[in-house]
């Protein structure tokens, strides 16, 4: 017997009944075992799985570790965060301190027309690289202008999405009162420095940081911008940075149960590696996480990084995590993420002092850094989604791997939409999925064809789960994609799963 397949049955059981005993996954084994035998090969990793069992009789009883409860935000915490965002813009004491660490940096005032542009040289080759075909790429962000480039231009982007991040996970029930949380290839810090101020809107939340980073300048501003930005003995701890490649973590010291490990912008930096080795980091990683901890990945919202990090996702299920957010499954089937390009927007930012006088030139639009858009996928180890409600078999709704069987018909679906705008003004386009999928699917809605009835396609955030009824099914040969045409005749409405007393994700 493969113990691939004795966890799989064992993964199947506990997702569906919070108690079972082992003797209840011998008919999925395929072969005549003895229980006592089951028992000591499934034992050493039923904690990875967030299980725990205990001798009952001549059987054994297996159950879910206990999750601990979430840290809920009360009003007022709620209400300083909604401050924090509606301000749009980084703390205007980290962003001196970036601006005093380039001062130090350089021997030079930071606005010294010199230290000006070198810093927009410095940021104009990282995006002319950035743009090159992925095996051509370097994405070195490690050595002197280069590290301070990054600071002015991506750090304050990097920042607030981290925070909006933050806040997701705080939604979604994913934050504890204290959280040991592990940053993977940190850079200059962005992800600890935004967790340390999200937490200093929370009344009385906890957070000890750990992060791997291999460049000594990045650790160098890390420490820097840390000393100036966290005063010391306060409720977030931010551990020094280990100096550690990311793809070779086996002797860095960390903790062993993690609560949430962070990849935010780096996996896909790894240009030299195929997404079977980026899955092993994560996996390698994962196996410090805390049985009811979350992985989470971002990468940046263009189409090739975008589609490389959901293909990331599907093989790192196939490994054994499962997919929290932001796809719902609703018919239980295995996603195959075929050219899959979802992404995920939020307001933008205003620009620091530093980034308006970078912008204060003839090309001011090369400097100027304020849109935030990312690709994102929340992964754990228990069987734990943001929505775990299925479709029922009988569902008077098209799976979209059915789609090509009724091209020019009008039919009934339901989906997850899985994109910010992909269109224009003049028709309005976005990516939609139902876990079925082998080919992409998109919504359109022709500016024109706009009604109170079917307007929910535009407003309703990534994420949400939409009936669309009455849609015209057409192939676009050019994209090899199926578009589903919502005209005034269409009703788009929200999925309203057993329970729900509002609209689900709305």
């Amino acid at each position: 017997m493969a113990d691939k397949q004795l966890v799989r049955a064992i993964k199947h059981a506990a997702a569906s009944k919070p108690v079972f005993f082992l003797s209840e996954v011998l008919p999925c084994l395929g072969e005549p075992l003895l229980l006592n035998d089951l028992f000591g090969t499934i034992a050493p990793r039923l904690p990875a799985l967030g299980l725990v069992a205990k001798k009952t009789g001549n059987d054994y009883e297996i159950s879910r570790i206990p999750r601990e409860q979430p840290y809920l935000l009360n009003l007022e915490e709620m209400e300083r965060q909604e401050a924090f965002f509606a301000a749009g813009m980084m703390p205007g004491v980290l962003a001196q301190s970036i601006e005093q660490y380039i001062t130090k940096k350089t021997g030079k005032a930071w606005d010294d027309p010199v230290v000006i542009e070198r810093l927009r040289r410095a940021i104009v080759a990282q995006k002319d690289d950035y743009w090159k075909p992925a095996q051509k790429r370097s994405l070195q962000y490690t050595k002197g202008y280069s590290v301070l480039g990054y600071l002015a231009y991506h750090f304050p982007i990097y920042f607030m999405q981290t925070e909006y991040l933050l806040m997701m996970l705080a939604r979604d029930g994913l934050l504890k009162k204290s959280m040991t949380i592990l940053d993977v290839g940190t850079g200059p810090g962005v992800v600890p420095l935004a967790i340390a101020d999200f937490y200093t809107r929370l009344n009385d939340a906890r957070a000890a940081i750990f992060s791997l980073e291999k460049s000594e300048e990045h650790i160098e501003a890390f420490i820097n911008l840390r000393n100036a930005f966290v005063p010391p003995g306060g409720r977030v701890s931010i551990k020094p940075p280990v100096r550690t490649d990311i793809r070779t973590t086996e002797q860095a010291a960390l903790p062993d149960k993690l609560d949430l490990i962070i990849f935010s912008n780096v996996l896909n930096e790894l240009v030299d590696t195929t997404t079977d080795v980026r899955a092993d980091i994560v996996m390698r990683l994962s196996e410090r996480l805390a049985p009811d901890g979350s992985i989470l990945i971002v990468e940046p919202a263009d189409e090739e990084n975008a589609t490389r990090m959901r293909a990331l996702t599907i093989m790192l299920q196939k490994k054994g995590l499962s997919i929290f957010g932001p796809c719902l499954f609703i018919w239980g089937s295995t996603c195959t993420a075929p050219r899959c390009w979802s992404f995920e927007t939020a307001p933008p930012i205003k620009l620091t002092r530093l980034m308006e006088t970078l912008a204060h030139c003839e090309d001011s639009y090369r400097f100027v850094n304020r849109d935030i858009k990312y690709s994102y996928a929340i992964l754990r180890k228990d069987t734990l989604r943001r929505e775990s409600y299925r479709l029922p078999a009988g569902s008077r709704f098209l799976r979209f791997s059915k789609l090509h069987l009724h091209v020019g018909k009008r039919i009934n679906v339901a989906g997850i939409k899985m994109s910010a705008e992909l269109g224009d003004k003049r028709s309005h386009v976005f990516k939609m999925c139902d876990g079925t999928a082998k080919t992409p699917v998109y919504a359109v809605l022709p500016s024109y064809h706009i009604t109170p009835e079917n307007d929910l396609i535009t407003s309703a955030p990534y994420g949400a789960a939409l009936e669309l009824r009455n849609v015209l099914v057409r192939y676009n040969k050019e994209h090899d994609a199926y578009n589903l045409l919502v005209n005034r005749n269409t009703r788009v409405s929200p999925i309203m799963f057993p329970g729900d007393r509002e609209p689900v994700n709305l």
